[in-house]
């Protein structure tokens, strides 16, 4: 296990616990006192994704345009697997920059579309059953700006482009950079994929890789903007597995549903012993500071602000305002605002206001002093 690995698991298991300190908090009304912890903040806590979830599809909501928006998924063959898990960091990149050069080059091609568009694009690296399955979900504008910015170019209704067209040249693109990688010594190979740093041996791997058929699908478009954010809420800062669907906890063993892609979709319940289960979620735990979210076109963080603000000249539409920019809001009033969750009223009597009466410093418990110099 990595250092990484130990400060995930680390926060997790102090979430909301005395460890970490919290406050304790008094009704004006009819004196109950409640006290709350603080949370870890890890994005792989399944507990702490809430708020910073809402917040940002609040953000990307004012970039949304009166138009059609594609869901398109990207994923790469299980074979790459075993090559992903000892060179992760790497691989995600690959994946990331053969998806967004796929979409932006059919897109710029006027046998397509012949415009720029809008993408944001969401790693995922599990399946149902908590084993590794790198894919990305991409948001997708329904057309973009012609190439020199004076109009809109809208798709087809229902239709955004040929799914085999992109599947042949994603499975082009992330081969060749893979083989760029191989050549300029970014990828290792360790212990059960040894042999794959043989020239030859990796060789045959790709020429093999490009006669199967790498999955591209494309859903039929989002129903408006209402649609877009509500798939943004599921997908955004989901993690591996959530607490919902851990159904028991003990005897050693974890059981927990999940859904059978290859037996007609249906749900099923599957127990494991502590280890593995630990052991496949901490198969998705992201290399340290790896952004999971990308944006590219349109989008792109650099010329975001401006490029909506043409595309919105040009539809005709103004942004969207979902909030006063000017004041500073507390994260009560925040939770309150996009959640509807008023954590300022007493749960009690419904009646009076929780004043804070005490602060609960956090303590050190028994754990590696490490974790602690690590932000912990």
């Amino acid at each position: 296990m990595t250092r990484n690995h130990l400060r995930v698991m680390h926060a997790i298991e102090l979430c909301s616990t005395a460890a970490l300190g919290g406050h304790k908090d008094k009704c004006d009304h009819c004196g109950h006192l409640e006290i709350s912890y603080n949370s870890c903040r890890n994005r792989h806590c399944p507990k702490c994704q809430t708020l910073a979830k809402e917040k940002w599809i609040e953000a990307r909501s004012e970039d949304l345009l009166p138009i059609q928006y594609f869901h398109v998924v990207f994923t790469i063959p299980s074979e790459l697997n075993p090559l992903v898990s000892m060179n992760r960091k790497v691989m995600y990149d690959l994946l990331f920059r053969s998806v967004s050069e796929t979409l932006m080059e059919l897109a710029d091609d006027p046998k397509h579309l012949g415009a720029k568009i809008g993408v944001i694009s969401i790693l995922h690296t599990w399946g149902q059953n908590l084993m590794d399955h790198p894919h990305i979900h991409c948001i997708v504008t329904g057309g973009g700006l012609s190439s020199d910015g004076s109009h809109w170019v809208s798709c087809r209704k229902g239709f955004f482009l040929p799914v085999m067209v992109m599947s042949a040249l994603f499975r082009g693109k992330f081969l060749d950079h893979l083989k760029k990688s191989f050549k300029v010594g970014d990828l290792v190979f360790p212990g059960s994929i040894s042999h794959l740093k043989e020239p030859v041996i990796f060789e045959s791997l790709r020429r093999h890789l490009y006669h199967k058929k790498w999955v591209v699908y494309c859903k039929p478009p989002f129903d408006g903007a209402k649609g877009v954010l509500q798939y943004l809420g599921r997908y955004t800062h989901r993690i591996a597995i959530s607490n919902n669907r851990i159904l028991t906890i003990g005897d050693d063993n974890v059981s927990f549903l999940w859904r059978d892609y290859a037996d007609d979709n249906r749900q099923k319940t599957m127990t494991l012993k502590a280890e593995e289960f630990i052991r496949r979620f901490l198969l998705h735990v992201l290399p340290s500071h790896y952004v999971r979210i990308r944006h590219f076109g349109l989008l792109a963080n650099r010329n975001r602000k401006e490029a909506i603000a043409l595309c919105r000249k040009i539809l005709g539409t103004k942004k969207t305002i979902t909030k006063d920019s000017n004041r500073k809001e507390s994260w009560q009033e925040q939770l309150l605002r996009i959640c509807g969750i008023d954590v300022n009223t007493c749960p009690v009597c419904k009646k009076g206001r929780m004043l804070r009466v005490e602060l609960l410093l956090p303590y050190r418990c028994n754990s590696p002093p490490e974790l602690f110099r690590c932000g912990l």
